[in-house]
C-alpha cells in the first residue's frame, strides 16, 4: 500500500503511522431504539514505532479493548479518538490485532460539510460517510489512503433488509432477528464503507457480465424500476469507455426518505425517494454514482486535495452518458458549463481547492472541462485509451494528480505540463480549445 501522505484537509482524522489490513465488524442493532452493541477486530501493521494506536471514534463508547489478546492494555477516549497504549511501543513493521467492544446510540458527526455518517431514517438507517463520517459507527483509521478488507456481520429486527459493504455471504433468522454477513476483500477506504437498513424489496439483474441489484421500498416500485432501468446500459457503455467493472457486483439502494444528494460507497450507491420521480429526472446522477466505482472507489485518492480525480471524472461520465444515450453531446455540455465557470468567482485551485471548497460544484465542472479539453488534444482513441489504462494500472490503488499527469503525458505526442498547470494550479479559466 502507498504510504499515507500528510492529511492536511482533515488533520485530526486518520494517520499514516500505521496501515489497517482488515476490519472485522460484528454489529447488533435495534432500529426501534437506535441502539448499537458492537465488536470491531482491526488487524494492522505499524509503519513507524508506535507508542500508541490512535483510532477515530465519535459518539460511541469503548467498553473493552484487547491488543494482541492482552486484556490489560490501557486505553483512553476523547470525544473523537480512542487511544490504545501497549506496555511497550510497537516497533515499525510490527503486525497487531486490536479487539474493541463498544456501544451507544450512533448519530451523524457534525462537520464542515454537514452531518455525516450513521443516520436514522424514518424507518431504517443510512450511512453516508464521505469524507469523515465513518467513526460515527466503527473505530477506524479514517484516512482516504488507508484501504482495507472488510467483513461485516449485522443482526437487527427480522422485518428489515440489510445491505452493507461487501458481497453477501450469509443470512439467517433466529428469535425474530435477522443476521446478515458481507465480505469485501477489495481494498476499501473507511469513507466508502456503509450499512443500509430498511424494508426493501430486492430486484436482481445481470448485464454485461455484471450482477447488479436494486433495493427499494415496495411502494416506490414503479418509479424506481422505471428510473433505474438505464443502469444496465450504463454498465455496458462505461465498460467500453473505462474498462471492466472493477467489483463482483453493484447495488443501488433507494430509501423511502427523500435525500438531498445521492452518494457512492464501495460497489454501491444510495439514492433517496426524491431521486425516483418516475420520469428519469435523476439519470445524470445515476450515471455519476456508477462512474465512481471506477473513479474514486477502485482508483482511490491518496489525499483529499486531489478530489477532482473523483468528482471531475464522475461529472465527465455524466456528459459521456448523455452523449451515448442520444441526448446532448459531451462537447456541448462542456461548452455550456465552461461558460458558467467563466461567470463564477476565480478563487479556486482545482489541484488543491482546500477543505472549504473541496465539494464546490466548480471542482466537478472544472475537472470535467479539463478532461474534455484533454480529449480534444488527444483525440477520442488516445483519450479513451488513457482512461482505460488509468483504471487498469491503478486498480485498487491510490493516486495523485501527478500520477494522472504522468500517464497522460505517455499518451500525448506533445508536452502537457503547461496544460495541467493552467487547469490545476492557476485560478484563471483556460480555454477548452488551444
Amino acid at each position: 500500500m502507498t504510504d499515507a501522505p500528510p492529511h492536511s484537509y482533515l488533520p485530526r482524522s486518520g494517520t499514516g503511522d500505521y496501515a489497517v489490513r482488515e476490519y472485522d465488524l460484528d454489529l447488533s442493532y435495534r432500529v426501534a431504539t437506535n441502539r448499537l452493541d458492537a465488536t470491531a477486530v482491526i488487524r494492522g501493521r505499524a509503519r513507524v514505532p508506535l507508542p500508541a494506536i490512535v483510532l477515530d471514534l465519535v459518539h460511541l463508547k469503548a467498553k473493552r479493548v484487547r491488543l494482541d489478546g492482552d486484556k490489560r492494555v490501557r486505553f483512553t477516549q476523547s470525544p473523537t479518538h480512542l487511544r490504545i497504549t501497549p506496555s511497550t511501543p510497537l516497533p515499525a513493521g510490527a503486525e497487531f490485532t486490536v479487539e474493541i467492544a463498544y456501544d451507544g446510540s450512533p448519530v451523524p458527526r457534525r462537520t464542515l460539510w454537514g452531518a455525516l455518517g450513521w443516520e436514522e431514517l424514518t424507518d431504517g438507517v443510512i450511512v453516508a460517510a464521505q469524507p469523515s463520517g465513518a467513526p460515527s459507527w466503527f473505530p477506524c483509521n479514517d484516512h482516504p489512503a488507508d484501504r482495507a478488507a472488510y467483513r461485516i456481520r449485522i443482526a437487527t429486527e427480522q422485518a428489515y433488509t440489510v445491505l452493507a459493504t461487501g458481497e453477501p455471504t450469509g443470512h439467517s433468522v433466529s428469535s425474530g432477528r435477522g443476521v446478515w454477513t458481507f465480505e469485501r476483500p477489495e481494498p476499501t477506504p473507511t469513507y466508502l464503507a456503509t450499512v443500509q437498513i430498511g424494508r426493501y424489496t430486492l430486484e436482481p439483474r445481470r448485464t454485461a457480465g455484471v450482477e447488479w441489484v436494486v433495493a427499494y421500498p415496495p411502494a416506490l416500485a414503479r418509479r424506481v424500476l422505471h428510473d433505474f432501468a438505464p443502469v444496465g446500459t450504463m454498465l455496458e457503455r462505461f465498460q467500453e469507455l473505462f474498462g471492466p467493472y472493477p467489483f463482483p457486483s453493484y447495488t443501488v439502494v433507494v430509501t423511502e426518505d427523500p435525500l438531498e444528494i445521492p452518494l457512492e460507497s464501495q460497489a454501491m450507491a444510495t439514492f433517496g425517494s426524491s431521486h425516483a420521480d418516475g420520469r428519469g429526472g435523476s439519470e445524470r446522477l445515476i450515471a455519476h454514482e456508477l462512474a465512481h466505482q471506477w473513479f474514486g472507489n477502485s482508483v482511490g485518492l491518496a489525499s483529499w486535495r486531489d478530489i477532482w480525480l473523483n468528482e471531475g471524472f464522475a461529472c465527465y461520465a455524466e456528459w459521456l452518458w448523455s452523449e451515448a444515450s442520444g441526448s446532448h453531446s459531451a462537447g456541448m455540455l462542456a461548452r455550456t458549463h465552461h461558460t458558467g465557470l467563466r461567470l463564477a468567482p476565480k478563487d479556486l485551485l482545482l489541484g488543491d481547492p482546500g477543505p472549504d471548497l473541496m465539494f464546490d460544484d466548480r471542482v466537478y465542472k472544472r475537472g470535467a472541462c479539463l478532461l474534455h479539453a484533454l480529449r480534444l488534444r488527444l483525440g477520442d482513441d488516445g483519450f479513451f485509451a488513457l482512461l482505460r489504462e488509468w483504471t487498469a494500472r491503478h486498480r485498487f490503488d491510490v493516486v495523485t494528480s501527478a500520477d494522472f499527469e504522468a500517464l497522460a503525458q505517455e499518451h500525448s505526442p506533445e508536452p502537457l505540463a503547461g496544460f495541467f498547470d493552467a487547469w490545476l494550479r492557476q485560478t484563471a479559466l483556460p480555454s477548452l480549445t488551444r
